[in-house]
Parts: structure tokens; sequence; C-alpha cells
């Protein structure tokens, strides 16, 4: 599938996607809020394995054993979500799992990711060269490497979010997803682009970790420069993929990407956790940061906005430091 223009094809994928994980992963609801009767809020916080990408991790290893049914097993690098969700797919298919996370990533995730029986590498790795780690014990071992985002597998899976929300509020006015890697974002794009293209898709990214705005705006890949200082751990992908941007600028699929600071990222934790009563991890509260600070359309009742909260796997000492408006 070469031409991300093809949305009839990639709309496809993406049912099948959701054919195919269904009984695996849950369908979250789409929920209103007292802060607005314009907003609409997705909790993948509720997800199995507290998040979104649960979804991508089980289409792509589910299809993978459609296509190599003798496969043994599947690396990955994550910052903990993919892997955790990963090393769970993984464990329901009776495939081993090795997952290359970054030393000093949420304890929390890696837990995680551990309870589902992978092996774990950290000692050494760093957000820059995660993936080079990964590739070499994908080669050494004779093992697919499952990217966790610029992979079709995973953006057709996370692009199920987007059968869901038109499932249950057919002409949102926005759609706002916090971006890493875009594949979730990517996913979203091509399910709208395909059932209701007049939905503005609007990412959201930390101010230090602004490689996919830039690359929006400018046209071109963008980068980062080092380890951004961002609470948002899970977006601090060195660049969104190829077939990310391709999706994203190539194709003109997302209206937006706006950022927010450090400070609306906490408030907006805060707001999550005491008026919404959604337990979230500061990478969820981009998007309703976003929204608290206005960068991001406001909707209608008709036409609400609607923000993905992508996870739940937080550090309880970070979040009980915000929740008391204190320097984490």
């Amino acid at each position: 599938m070469a031409e991300v223009a093809e949305e009839d094809q990639h709309l496809a994928e993406i049912r099948r996607a959701a054919a195919r994980i269904r009984g695996h992963v849950r369908r979250t609801p789409l929920l209103r809020t007292d802060l607005s009767p314009t907003l609409m809020v997705k909790p993948e916080s509720l997800q199995i394995t507290g998040s979104f990408k649960a979804r991508g991790a089980f289409n792509a290893v589910l299809s993978l054993i459609e296509r190599e049914p003798d496969v043994t097993g599947v690396v990955t690098h994550s910052s903990g979500n993919h892997g955790q969700a990963l090393a769970c797919a993984a464990q329901a298919a009776g495939l081993r799992a090795t997952i290359v996370v970054p030393e000093g990533v949420t304890p929390a995730k890696i837990a995680g990711i551990r309870s589902f029986g992978a092996r774990v590498v950290t000692e050494g790795v760093t957000y820059d060269n995660r993936e080079e780690i990964a590739e070499e014990i994908a080669r050494s071992e004779g093992l697919p490497l499952i990217h966790p985002f610029d992979d079709w597998d995973v953006v057709h899976g996370a692009g199920t979010v987007g059968l869901e929300i038109l499932e249950d509020a057919p002409a949102p006015g926005a759609v706002v997803v916090p971006v890493g890697g875009g594949g979730q974002i990517s996913g979203i794009a091509l399910a709208f682009a395909a059932l209701w293209p007049q939905t503005a898709i609007i990412g959201v990214e930390p101010d230090g970790a602004d490689d996919a705005a830039r690359s929006l705006h400018a046209g071109t890949l963008q980068s980062l420069a080092a380890d951004p200082a961002t609470l948002a751990e899970g977006v601090k992908s060195k660049s969104i993929g190829l077939r990310n941007f391709d999706v994203i600028v190539g194709s003109a699929l997302v209206r937006d990407i706006v950022t927010v600071s450090e400070d609306e990222l906490k408030n907006a934790l805060r707001v999550a956790w005491m008026r919404l009563k959604l337990a979230i991890e500061p990478t969820a509260a981009l998007t309703l940061a976003a929204c608290l600070t206005g960068r991001v359309p406001s909707g209608s009742v008709e036409h609400p906005t609607v923000i993905i909260l992508s996870g739940g796997n937080f550090d309880p000492a970070t979040v009980a430091a915000i929740l008391s408006r204190t320097n984490p």
C-alpha cells in the first residue's frame, strides 16, 4: 500500500483491523463533560494495558501471525505504552517479546511490560538510540520488529479510534490528538478522510518537543535535537515516522498541530483528575491543555470537539506532586 491518497484502501484496512482486534481490546466510551457542552472526551486511558496502543499492537501481532504462522517472537522499542501493549498482544498470541525501553522511563510502565512476560532491555538505552538497539536485537535473533508508529498495521489499528468516534458522534467539528511518532493521529486522520473529511484533525505536542508541528508547517521532516525536557514522555520520539509524515504532511490530512507549555500541561492534568475524575498520564493531558488554552476550536453541541485522552500509565509520585501544585 504505497500511496497514502488511496483512502478507501486505508479505510478497508482500518475496518479489517477493527474486526481483527474485536474481543482483544475495549470499545472505549465517548463522554460529555461538565467543562463544556461542546467538548467530548475519548478516554483511551480505560483501554486494555492503559492506552490506545493496544489497538495497533494487537492488529500488528495478529496480522503478523496471519502472514507468518511460524513466527516465534517480536521486538520493539518504546517509551512504555507501546511496549506494554505489544507484550500483552504477544503473550495472548503465544509469542515471546523483547521491548527496548530508555533508561528513566516511568517504573510503572516497565513493571507493566514485565507483567506480560516480556524481556525488557534498558541498560544504555536512550531516546536517541532505542530504535537502533531494537533493530540490532531483531537482526541478531531473526525476529520481526514491530515499529511503535511507522507501521501500517499499527496505524490502521489506531485508526479504529476514529471509527468508534464516528459511530458515537457522527459529525464532530474537530478531533484533537496527542502527537509523538504520529501513529495515532495518522490512523484517525485516514478514517476521517474517508468517512467525514469535514472534521478538522488537530495534533498537540509540548512546546519542547514540537518536531511534528515544525514538520507540518515547514513541509519537511523535522527532528528533535535532544531528549526534550517534558512530562509527556509518550511523545518524545525523535521525529514522526515516514508513513506518518506522508499522512500528516504529504496528504495534508491533519489541519494543524499546536503546542502547549509544561505549566499548561500540569494544569490540564489537574483538571482531568479533579474535574473529569479520569486518572490519565501527563501525555494524555496534552489535548485537554490545548482545549483549556483555546488553541483548538471550541466546537458546538451539534459538532463537538473530541479530545483523545491517550493513556493512563502514570508515575504516582509525579502525579501526586502535580495534584498538590508542587513541582514534580
